[in-house]
């Protein structure tokens, strides 16, 4: 039994008009006593003039019942206004509730006790006098206001005619107690005994008790009724359609079986039948592997023995579609002309020399190995049957825009395979790549079963589009799930969770691309062969708009070729004021916007043919984004101020490292969203310049008397990593000798406390960024000498290379020999 004080029991309600007792007790012949135990009520209010069976099962409420019992057997009862506290308190109920006497009593052997009381007056509680053992409280009458008229006679009418109505819609209610209540001719009598069998809301029921007026309590029971009835009557219409429903269903069940046996006597087949066959013929033309053709027909018998009406038919058909739909044995042959290849590729992308000789490569091999199975098993030899893996999986790492994903689809063009790609940024759900469990509603394979039964071969150029970019959480690691796909030792028995058998994936040629490796796991890019793009010289990008990108825009826009020309001027001015990018995507929307353009022109009939050099590309595309030469000397014009370089993953990028000094003592501190290892490198600066100060010429009794604050602009986005080292060391002997850092000067390096240089990487990147900044000097570690090899011929002519060991060095080729102000005054 629940924690309450009372509840009401399962008996049904008994109605006070068939008891002389309630028809004889009126307000006005019963007086009550000043103060009256009171029985709280958890979710039932009890009305005068009804007769209502209790439960009781508190210690409290027991105590009360044993103290009123043997005397007049009168007590209060109040509603609770909260229902989930076992033993309420004064302020947890309602000021206004019923006497009521005790007609029977029985003790239950567990110890409650089942009460049929009788409600007389409703009375309002003016204070309670005490708490323990139980509640008292003194009362006062609350008489109730009679009225008569067309207004009540027409709500008890309307009241009477709901029940009745209400009644129709629940079997439940005993008719002999529908009778009783209807014929009961007083007003108030029978909201009352209505109202005490009506479900409604604790706070609806009591304020029927606590209104005064009865043509107000009629109002607020017809309310009440109405709604009941409403709510009865949607959910027997609901109940209704349902129920047909069901018929519905049941009559096609017996219609269906009743046509297979009359189709069985006439030897005609029903549709599962055929579909049976259907699925026969085409486990048969698939050329399964032994294991998944015998999961086929496992599941087509179980197939065949279920009705169609059955839930799991339509599961084990959609799993059957699967099976059968699947690339088990469709190849597309290779092209491995290599001739081909090369033309392919240089069609599609300019530079790139490198890669297009690794892939290439990888073409040759394949062509020799395929030569030789060819002659093995023209000698009738077994080794050809051995398995061949399909090679490395190729990884393609590099900013955004240099071409990455066309890659993929020039190699695939130049292989005859087919290409599909699908993208992993953002993904975090481990059944992407290993499918759903056919356990589970609305299962389906992963991604990559998905994408081969789509392209329809098992052996296409598969792009994994931004691997760097897998997420992980509360559904499982991608990352981890693609370690299986992306291991030629292991992608043989791939098995999807939700085809269950093993399925070869050695054949799919699997190209993978990022922007960094930072974030993809170690497991993960052990298994893949990296190949570095990087960034295009201005050359490049010239030659790679002029024969690709403009032909593309002229096409995209609507525009014929004669009616647009761009003279290298203009698309040198696009590069170097409108983009700073590695890649080309910005440079295309550029050229896209001077072509839209001069659609509107030609559109307007202002022109039938435009040339754009330097001063149209201003017109179209507004002032420069990016700054000149000019800038860059500007910045750099006061001491303290040095262009170090940087890596990102878009691409190599020039930041300017700036030093102040303030009067102070021995105070240091580095601003601009710089990260712990940077900060780290700044100490480490410091403390050289502090320990070589004698020897740079810098007075030592500077860093008792000042402040330095050491400030790399762009504060919004964060820095990190110890290459920044020299450029901060330069800056502060800039500083503190008053000497300028010349302005087209650019330097990459990690120091040592010693004063070395370490190498570091990413120095393609970050010369072609001093390139595209038009510095005419680079600074790097003589341990990095080797990376100069992979710049081309164009980068090596234009910036000047120098190669140093130690700061002093650095120092020596970076500043201005003269003195712009004198080392002992305060920086402005």
């Amino acid at each position: 039994m629940p924690p309450d004080d009372l509840n009401p029991s399962n008996e049904p309600p008994t109605s006070s008009s068939s008891d002389p007792q309630a028809q004889n007790s009126g307000e006005g012949m019963l007086k009550l006593p000043e103060i009256l135990p009171i029985l709280p009520l958890r979710g039932l209010v009890v009305y005068p003039q009804t007769m209502v069976p209790l439960t009781i099962g508190q210690p409290r409420s027991i105590r009360l019942i044993d103290d009123i019992v043997a005397g007049e057997r009168l007590f209060g009862l109040v509603a609770s206004k909260v229902f989930d506290i076992e033993t309420p308190g004064p302020e947890h109920l309602f000021q206004v509730g019923t006497a009521a006497i005790i007609h029977r009593m029985f003790r239950a052997p567990d110890g409650t006790i089942r009460l049929l009381v009788q409600g007389l007056v409703r009375f309002r509680i003016t204070e309670f006098t005490t708490t323990e053992p139980y509640l008292m409280a003194r009362v006062e009458v609350l008489p109730e206001i009679l009225e008569t008229g067309l207004q009540v006679e027409a709500l008890e009418r309307n009241v009477r005619e709901q029940f009745m109505r209400m009644a129709e819609l629940i079997p439940s209610i005993p008719r002999e107690l529908v009778a009783t209540i209807a014929a009961i001719p007083d007003p108030l009598q029978l909201v009352y005994n209505i109202a005490n069998i009506q479900r409604m809301d604790i706070n609806d029921a009591q304020e029927i008790l606590e209104l005064n007026r009865i043509s107000e309590k009629l109002q607020k029971l017809v309310t009440i009724l109405a709604r009941e009835i409403e709510v009865l009557e949607l959910s027997q219409k609901i109940q209704k359609e349902a129920r047909s429903e069901i018929d519905k269903v049941q009559r096609e069940y017996f219609l269906r079986e009743q046509l297979k046996a009359i189709q069985r006597e006439l030897g005609e087949g029903d549709e599962q039948a055929a579909e049976i066959e259907e699925f026969r013929k085409r486990i048969e033309a698939a050329k399964m592997p032994e294991e998944a053709e015998k999961q086929a027909r496992r599941e087509l018998d179980r197939l065949a023995k279920l009705p169609t009406a059955a839930a799991e038919y339509g599961v084990i058909r959609t799993y059957l579609d699967w099976l059968v739909s699947l690339p088990w044995s469709i190849t597309t042959p290779d092209n491995l002309d290599i001739q081909n290849a090369r033309r392919v590729l240089d069609e599609d992308h300019y530079g790139l020399e490198d890669i297009k000789e690794r892939i290439l490569e990888f073409l040759a091999v394949r062509k020799l190995r395929q030569d030789r199975r060819e002659a093995l098993q023209a000698e009738d030899s077994t080794d050809y049957i051995r398995r061949e893996r399909e090679g490395v999986i190729l990884c393609f790492v590099g900013p955004p825009g240099v071409g990455k994903t066309s890659l993929g689809q020039s190699i695939a063009r130049a292989l005859g395979r087919k290409f599909v790609r699908i993208s992993l940024g953002g993904m975090r759900d481990e059944a992407e790549i290993r499918g759903h469990r056919r356990t589970y509603i609305g299962a389906m394979p992963g991604r990559i079963i998905q994408a081969l039964r789509r392209v329809e071969s098992r052996n296409p150029v598969f792009m994994l589009d931004e691997i760097d970019k897998l997420g992980v959480d509360f559904r499982g690691d991608p990352a981890s799930a693609l370690l299986e796909v992306l291991d030629p030792e292991q992608n043989a028995e791939f098995r999807d969770n939700y085809i269950e058998v093993a399925f070869d994936l050695s054949q799919v040629m699997f190209i993978t691309t990022a922007n960094t490796l930072e974030t993809i796991p170690a497991p993960l890019l052990d298994r893949m062969e990296v190949i570095q793009l990087s960034g295009y010289t201005e050359n490049e990008k010239l030659n790679i708009a002029r024969y690709y990108l403009i032909p593309r825009q002229i096409r995209e826009n609507g525009l014929k070729p004669e009616e647009i020309e761009f003279t290298d001027e203009a698309i040198l001015n696009i590069i170097r004021h409108y983009t700073r990018e590695a890649g080309v995507r910005n440079l295309e929307r550029e050229i896209g916007g001077v072509c839209r353009k001069v659609a509107v022109q030609i559109t307007e009939g202002k022109a039938t043919q435009v040339r754009v050099d330097p001063e149209r590309v201003r017109e179209f595309l507004g002032r420069p984004k990016y700054l000149a030469t000019q800038e860059i000397i500007r910045r750099t014009e006061i001491p303290g101020v040095a262009i170090g370089l940087a890596w990102t993953p878009v691409g190599g990028e020039i930041l300017f490292v700036e030093a102040t000094r303030m009067p102070g003592s021995k105070g240091f501190i580095t601003t601009g969203s710089v990260g712990k290892v940077m900060q780290e490198s700044a100490q480490a600066a410091l403390s050289y310049v502090r320990s070589h100060a004698v020897e740079l010429g810098i007075d030592p009794d500077i860093f008792e008397k000042s402040d330095i604050h050491l400030h790399v602009p762009a504060g919004a986005q964060p820095k990190d990593g110890p290459s920044a080292g020299v450029t901060i060391a330069t800056a502060l002997v800039s500083l503190l000798t008053g000497r300028l850092v010349r302005h087209d000067v650019g330097m990459t390096g990690e120091i040592t406390l010693r004063g070395q240089v370490l190498p570091v990487g990413g120095i393609k990147e970050k010369v072609l960024a001093a390139h595209r900044a038009g510095l005419k000097t680079v600074i790097l570690p003589k341990d990095n000498e080797g990376d100069l090899e992979d710049l081309s011929e164009e980068i090596r002519q234009a910036i000047d290379f120098v190669l140093v060991e130690t700061v002093d060095e650095v120092l020596q080729h970076a500043l201005e020999q003269a003195v712009a102000e004198p080392a002992s005054s305060p920086a402005s």
